[in-house]
């Protein structure tokens, strides 16, 4: 009896795009008796949880070939093909490739070698037309680049993902509109270095671009949201188009990692503190609802005190709700993991306090709302999210995927509640 394949993903968005692009390539395929497990090498705990979920997942699956794939394994494949547990390891270009699920399958795994994984840096083009997006029935998710041009010295995703390559936009435009066909009300565009969208392809458009011909092209669409953006790379007619369109969603997840100007510049990043902070007042001079949130590190190599202080204060200064968190973590072959490091239990301390500071953010955001009527797309029947991605809870039943009016009473448990 042939068993249905157990597909299992870590990390980004955009490992679980690829991850439903895999299923559909291994239905095709008519893969059976396999675990697969999609990576995530952002950290090194990111890492350490990838074996300890293989391990796991080869025990509740006795008798199943194990695929390993992903960033950790495009980025150190032999490691992972040392596990007992492994039977194959698979690199971030093949893991897209139909014929390399065929191939699996009539060979039944006799005939290949226990790595398949190539050079991620001489890849031009990426595969996002693969699957019509992901999500809930109400929110799709769109990939339309992946990969990154730049190096900042803490990541060793470009390693993973390797130079950055964009879904041509005609491409990502009849995506949309097949998306909307279907009854999706909210796209949200993904990828490794969204800002970076365009730079490959012919006339080099940039992000705004797209999202201006995304919004011109698919009038039926209503919300569209971006996942995130490095600010300081973000183009005029991008700029121009969060002030101005309503359908762009008020909400943007800033690349800001920092807020020292020292450390930005030992992470060889593109901004400083004043240029973060200039752009957040920028924004919401011109877009008063829009609701920020930002990925942060504690702990980079060499923050002293005062230098953690400033990426503290960070957050009330330029105005950021949600945040993601990130103790530093060191990935061995960057070059921030030759630098002096700071001790893990003040990483581990400073992580804290910066969670601590935006958790009393989002109260405050979420508090601000009692009282006010938003747009609500339900995610199901008693949860939805506001244009500015807060989570609302109902007290009775709503139309899942709809999109509906709700005045806010209060909040509870860092939800709303309508």
């Amino acid at each position: 009896m042939k068993n249905t394949p157990v597909f299992a993903t870590l990390g980004c968005r955009l490992n679980a795009y690829e991850t439903k692009a895999m299923e559909a390539l291994g239905n095709q395929a008519e893969l059976a008796n396999t675990v697969v497990v999609n990576t995530c090498a952002v950290t090194a705990e990111a890492v350490r949880q990838a074996r300890r979920k293989i391990r796991r997942l080869a025990r509740e699956n006795p008798g199943s070939k194990m695929i390993v794939t992903g960033c950790a394994a495009q980025i150190e494949p032999e490691s992972f093909a040392k596990m007992d547990e492994v039977d194959l390891v698979l690199g971030n270009v093949e893991k897209m490739q139909g014929a390399a699920w065929t191939d699996l399958v009539k060979d039944d795994f006799t005939r290949h070698s226990k790595i398949q994984v190539d050079d991620i840096m001489a890849v031009t083009k990426t595969s996002g037309h693969l699957i019509d997006g992901f999500g809930t029935r109400a929110r799709a998710y769109v990939q339309v680049q992946n990969g990154c041009d730049h190096r900042c010295t803490f990541c060793i995703i470009p390693f993973g993902r390797g130079n950055s390559r964009s879904v041509p936009a005609d491409t990502v435009v009849e995506q949309i509109k097949r998306l909307v066909g279907n009854g999706y009300n909210e796209v949200v565009l993904t990828g490794v270095d969204m800002t970076g969208w365009g730079a490959d392809l012919p006339g080099h458009p940039r992000l705004g671009d797209l999202v201006a011909r995304i919004l011109k092209t698919v009038p039926d669409l209503p919300r569209l949201r971006i996942s995130s953006i490095d600010s300081i790379e973000a183009d005029p007619v991008l700029i121009e188009t969060i002030a101005t369109e309503s359908r762009l969603m008020p909400h943007l997840h800033l690349s800001l990692q920092a807020g020292d100007d020292m450390i930005l510049k030992r992470m060889k990043r593109r901004h400083l503190r004043d240029d973060a902070i200039a752009f957040c007042a920028d924004i919401k001079a011109a877009r008063p609802d829009m609701v920020f949130g930002a990925d942060l590190i504690a702990g980079f190599p060499t923050e002293t005190d005062a230098m953690f202080e400033n990426s503290e204060h960070l957050i009330e200064d330029c105005g950021l709700t949600w945040l993601h968190v990130f103790p530093y973590s060191v990935r061995h072959g960057t070059p921030a993991a030759k630098m002096p490091q700071v001790d893990g239990a003040t990483i581990k301390a400073r992580a804290a306090r910066l969670r601590q500071t935006g958790e009393a953010r989002v109260q405050r955001h979420l508090a601000a709302q009692a009282g006010q009527t938003h747009s609500v797309l339900l995610e199901g029947p008693r949860m939805g999210r506001t244009a500015g991605f807060a989570p609302v809870a109902f007290s009775s039943d709503q139309p899942v995927g709809q999109i509906v009016s709700a005045k806010i009473s209060g909040h509870c448990n860092g939800q709303l509640t309508a």
